[in-house]
């Protein structure tokens, strides 16, 4: 085969392939031949319809499918040996519709190409990139100790309500011949839509009858009235005057002990003996998770620095190629502008692993599937997943060849996070997590 290319730009270029008889002859003969083995034609015997009769009716639709073989194979062979930095697939041209495949003729198609711009990049300590450390204030550790408390915590009954307890009893309606009663009724008052209601359960007492509105209680809300008065959805908001809530049960959450188990449960091992410890290894946490923010928005903020080169691309064949792939205009026109902005982000990023020689190992991969898994299971205040557990999720992970993409990719930019913060001079400056999470806004 005959394979040429012509660069009409830096980005643009035509492909043109010659497909002669000696390309296809010997596949398509072997098609034919094993068409015929397998044809089931009225009037022959399975195996043995004429081949003269095989080409006339099918002859075409073979002959077109092994051309289209061995065109395939030619043309990514020959993008491939070159080393064309090609953007998506090859476009047919219009003239190809006009090829008429005839057995022992030539063939000549015509590709579009869209070429990946050159370009160069690289990062000294003449670039100056922001670098946010978060700062963990005492609050975020309480408020984390309180969740790993709560984890442990346990309901209690108590005598007398405080703001946050549950309340149970028997709720009667007043004032109409047909009253609304319900026993069993729970309730949070700390969730009342209406303040005045709130302060009506303030300090009260098991066996006290408190008198107030559910309707105003919980502004006018269909689906609280009728968890509430245990009505039909269709009948709660007929009922808006007072009910008396007499008290049989306050109910609190204490938290979990502050002591050695909650210490060992958390930080297994044993190393933690007081709840200066604890809290200092809680700060630790946190800070190791927003130093991995940090990080990702170092790298978002490098991605910016070094994409202010504009790069040109074939813009009008990369929007063809796209409708191409899709089959939908409006989506390509509405999503072209982010698609080229991560190409280019890709194509650099490319350039910059190259120059850093960033290598992601098996290892590498099989750490991140693991740190993700533990990320997932923090998130359900699960911390201490058994070895043998996160094994097997990680196994399970492994399996899919999306899942492996995705960690690669996160592995090669943390690596290259890394690299790039030894060459370039960082702007540290120290934000509390509010600002930072402001950043993302």
């Amino acid at each position: 085969m005959n394979i040429s290319v012509e660069n009409i730009d830096k980005v643009n270029a035509v492909m043109t392939a010659v497909v002669e008889p000696a390309d296809y002859t010997e596949k398509y003969e072997k098609a034919i031949k094993d068409a015929k083995k397998k044809m089931n034609m009225p009037g022959f015997r399975p195996g043995m319809v004429p081949v003269g009769l095989i080409k006339k009716q099918f002859g075409v639709s073979i002959l077109a499918e092994e051309v289209n073989k061995v065109l395939q194979d030619g043309l990514f062979g020959y993008i491939r040996e070159n080393k064309i930095n090609m953007l998506g697939e090859p476009l047919p041209t219009e003239d190809n519709n006009k090829v008429e495949l005839k057995e022992g003729e030539s063939f000549t198609f015509k590709f579009e190409l869209a070429i990946a711009p050159e370009f160069e990049v690289s990062l000294t300590k003449k670039d100056k990139i922001d670098y946010y450390n978060v700062e963990v204030s005492d609050q975020m550790v309480e408020n984390q100790v309180d969740m790993y408390r709560q984890r442990g915590g346990k309901y209690e009954k108590v005598d007398s309500y405080e703001d946050n307890d549950m309340i149970k009893g028997v709720i009667t309606e007043l004032d109409v011949e047909t009253p609304v009663t319900a026993e069993d009724v729970v309730m949070l008052p700390k969730y009342f839509k209406n303040d005045d209601q709130k302060k009506l359960f303030e300090g009260v007492k098991v066996n006290d009858i408190v008198t107030f509105n559910p309707s105003v209680a919980y502004d006018n809300n269909e689906a609280e009235l009728t968890s509430l008065l245990k009505v039909e959805k269709t009948d709660a908001l007929n009922h808006k005057g007072e009910f008396n809530f007499q008290i049989t049960e306050i109910t609190r959450f204490v938290p979990g002990p502050f002591n050695q188990e909650l210490f060992d449960s958390v930080f297994p091992g044993g190393e933690v003996k007081t709840e200066a410890d604890f809290r200092a290894k809680v700060k630790e946490l946190i800070a190791d998770q927003f130093k991995k923010d940090s990080d990702y928005k170092f790298l978002l903020d490098v991605r910016k620095h070094v994409t202010k080169k504009v790069l040109e691309f074939p813009e009008e064949k990369l929007k063809k190629i796209l409708l191409a792939n899709t089959g939908d205009q409006a989506k390509v026109d509405a999503q072209f502008d982010k698609s080229i902005e991560e190409l280019a982000w890709h194509l650099i990023k490319e350039k910059l692993v190259e120059q850093n020689e960033v290598k992601v190992e098996d290892e590498d991969v099989k750490n991140m599937a693991k740190e993700v898994t533990r990320m997932q299971f923090a998130q359900y205040g699960m911390l201490n997943i058994p070895d043998e557990y996160l094994e097997n999720s990680v196994k399970e992970m492994l399996k899919k060849r999306e899942t492996v993409d995705n960690l690669i990719d996160r592995c090669i930019e943390v690596k290259l996070g890394v690299a790039i913060k030894e060459k370039v001079t960082l702007k540290e400056s120290t934000v509390s997590a509010e600002e930072f999470n402001k950043m993302f806004e």
